[in-house]
C-alpha cells in the first residue's frame, strides 16, 4: 500500500523512478506536461523500443537465451536467442531502409503469427517508422481503410498463413486491396506456405531475397519520448475504427513497470500471451513489454484446438510457460471439451495465471484457477483497452502488501 500512496502523492516523481528502470539515450527535462486534455511524457527524452527490447540484452547472459519460442500449426518451430533476435531486426531493419522507409513513415504489417511478425516490428521501432499491425483475419476492405487512413508507404504480408489446416490466402486480399491503397510504393511477402502467388514486378518483393543483401546492423534512432512508436486500430464495435497513437516513452515505462507489478515478470520468465498480435494485447504483451524484461515470449500460429483440444496444454508442458495469459471465451471452450484433455499435460511450470478481453464468470475462473493453475497460481483478471495501451485495472501480484 505504501508503494500506492507514493504514487498518488507525488506522481511525477514516481513516474520519474519508473522511468530510469529502462535506458534513455538521453533523460528528459520534463516528466510531464500536461495541458488538459493533453499529456506529455518525459518531454526531451531521447529513446528507442527496439534498443530496449533487444541491445539492452546484448550486454549480458541475456544474448544466450531464448528470446521466441514461436510453433506453427502444422508443427513447424523456431527458437531465437535476444543474439538472433537482434541480428534479425538489424537485418529487417535493413531491408525496409534500403526500400525508403525513414522515420515518420508508415509501415503496414499485414501478417500471420509468425516470428516475421514481431521482428518487423521491432524493425520498425527501430528507424522510427510507426507500425500498423492489421489482423490478419480482416477482409480487403477492411486492409485498406486502415492502410489509406495511415498513408502506409510499405504493406508487408505473406503468401499466406495456416488456420485448421487450410491456408488464408493474405497476398491474394493484398492485391486486391491495392487497387484503393494509392499510398503504398511496395509490397514486401514473406515466404510462410510455399504457395503459388501473384507477383508484380516492379511493386511485390519477396523478403527472403532482399535479406541476401541486407546489412548487420541499422543504428536505433534516438526518438524523442514523445514519438510515435505504432498506429493501431479500435475494433469498430461501436462505430467506425479509429486510429491510436501510441507515443514511445510513456508507452515503454508504463508496460515495463506495469508487467512487473501484475505478472511478477522476471528475465527468467517464459510468457505466453495467446492473443493475437494484431490487437493491442498482442503489442503490449507479446512484443514490448515482455521483451523489454528479457523474459523469452511464445507465439502460436494457430487455432486454439486444432488438431485437438489440448493443443495449447501441449504448447505449455513442451515450452514450460510461466506466465499464461488467455481470455475468458478460450477458457469456456476449453471448459466444454473437458478436464481430461488438461489432464494428459504437466502444467506444473505455471505461476500466474492471466485473464483479459471481457470480464471473466465465476465459472470459468474457479475452472481455471483449479484445472489450469492447480489451485496455487493467482489469476490477474485484467481491464484495458486499445486506448490505453496497457493494463488499467487488475490484481498486482508483483506489487507486495
Amino acid at each position: 500500500m505504501e508503494y500506492y500512496e507514493k504514487s498518488l502523492q507525488d506522481i511525477e516523481a514516481f513516474w520519474d523512478r519508473e522511468a530510469r528502470k529502462i535506458e534513455w539515450f538521453k533523460t528528459w527535462d520534463k516528466v510531464l506536461e500536461w495541458d488538459p486534455p493533453f499529456a506529455r511524457w518525459f518531454v526531451g527524452g531521447r529513446i528507442n523500443a527496439s534498443y530496449i527490447c533487444v541491445d539492452v540484452h546484448m550486454k549480458s547472459w541475456r544474448r544466450n537465451k531464448v528470446a521466441l519460442y514461436w510453433e506453427g500449426e502444422p508443427g513447424d518451430s523456431r527458437t531465437l536467442s535476444y543474439a538472433e533476435l537482434y541480428r534479425e531486426v538489424n537485418r529487417f531493419a535493413s531491408v525496409l531502409r534500403k526500400l525508403g522507409v525513414g522515420k515518420g513513415d508508415r509501415v503496414a504489417l499485414y501478417l500471420p503469427m509468425i516470428p516475421e511478425l514481431p521482428i518487423f516490428m521491432l524493425a520498425c521501432a527501430r528507424i522510427g517508422a510507426p507500425h500498423t499491425v492489421i489482423f490478419s483475419g480482416f477482409s480487403t476492405g477492411a486492409l485498406a481503410d486502415r492502410v489509406n487512413d495511415v498513408q502506409a508507404k510499405i504493406v508487408v504480408t505473406a503468401d499466406g498463413g495456416y488456420r485448421r489446416s487450410k491456408i488464408i490466402p493474405l497476398k491474394a486480399t493484398v492485391d486486391k486491396a491495392m487497387e484503393t491503397m494509392k499510398s503504398v510504393e511496395k509490397v514486401l511477402v514473406v515466404k510462410r506456405t510455399g504457395s503459388e502467388v501473384q507477383m508484380e514486378e516492379g511493386r511485390d518483393l519477396w523478403l527472403h531475397e532482399l535479406l541476401k543483401e541486407a546489412e548487420n546492423y541499422v543504428k536505433p534512432e534516438p526518438l524523442e519520448s514523445t514519438d510515435p512508436l505504432y498506429i493501431l486500430y479500435t475494433s469498430g464495435t461501436t462505430g467506425k475504427p479509429k486510429g491510436i497513437v501510441h507515443g514511445t516513452g510513456g508507452y515503454m515505462v508504463f508496460n515495463h513497470s506495469m508487467y512487473q507489478w501484475v505478472f511478477n515478470i522476471k528475465e527468467d520468465s517464459v510468457y505466453w500471451c495467446t492473443a493475437d498480435v494484431g490487437w493491442v494485447t498482442g503489442h503490449s504483451s507479446i512484443v514490448y513489454a515482455p521483451l523489454s524484461h528479457g523474459a523469452s515470449i511464445v507465439v502460436y500460429e494457430g487455432a486454439p484446438d486444432y488438431p485437438a483440444p489440448d493443443r495449447w496444454w501441449s504448447i505449455v508442458e513442451k515450452y514450460r510457460v510461466t506466465i499464461f495469459y488467455t481470455s475468458p471465451t478460450a477458457v469456456r471452450m476449453f471448459m466444454r471439451y473437458g478436464e481430461e484433455w488438461v489432464e494428459k499435460h504437466d502444467l506444473e511450470s505455471l505461476q500466474v495465471l492471466g485473464s483479459v478481453g471481457e470480464p471473466i464468470n465465476p465459472e470459468a475462473w474457479l475452472w481455471y484457477f483449479e484445472k489450469i493453475g492447480k489451485g496455487k497460481c493467482p489469476i490477474v483478471d485484467t481491464w484495458w483497452q486499445t486506448e490505453t495501451g496497457g493494463i488499467m485495472i487488475s490484481p498486482a501480484p508483483g506489487v507486495g502488501l
